[in-house]
């Protein structure tokens, strides 16, 4: 696994766990959920990204929950699942804010992840959400 797709998993993880259990930044930016030998044995760069991408999305995040209230039809934002928020949430905030990632990059990892972690049919409603926000913003 590369290692821009183990940062994204982890800061998933670290998110879906913050719709859980609400943690400071501190305690989110540290991985503190995990094993602290899996933590330990993490590769700079994958601690630096994913730091980047929590802390990101945490900084944004009214923004983006409004971005993908604006992309559901016919669904409540209330209904989405905390594992696809999460997955949306690092998805969003790559695509507005961190230009040097395409969006069918994020698109295609989003779907990825989704399809290991979330539900069956997930991947398709990630899909839509992500490339409808693409279509309206000509990303």
């Amino acid at each position: 696994m590369g290692s821009r797709r183990q940062s994204r998993i982890l800061a998933f993880q670290s998110l879906f766990s913050q719709d859980v259990n609400p943690k400071t930044m501190d305690e989110l930016l540290t991985l503190g959920w995990m094993e602290p030998k899996e933590r330990e044995e993490l590769e700079p760069d994958v601690l630096f990204f994913t730091r980047f991408l929590i802390s990101g999305t945490v900084e944004h995040w009214e923004e983006i929950d409004t971005v993908i209230q604006g992309q559901l039809r016919n669904w409540d934002f209330s209904r989405l699942g905390k594992v696809d928020l999460a997955l949306l949430r690092i998805s969003v905030f790559q695509m507005l804010f961190v230009k040097e990632i395409p969006p069918k990059v994020v698109i295609d990892e989003a779907i990825d992840i989704s399809k290991r972690f979330s539900s069956d049919d997930s991947y398709r409603f990630i899909n839509g959400v992500l490339d409808g926000l693409r279509k309206e913003r000509g990303l």
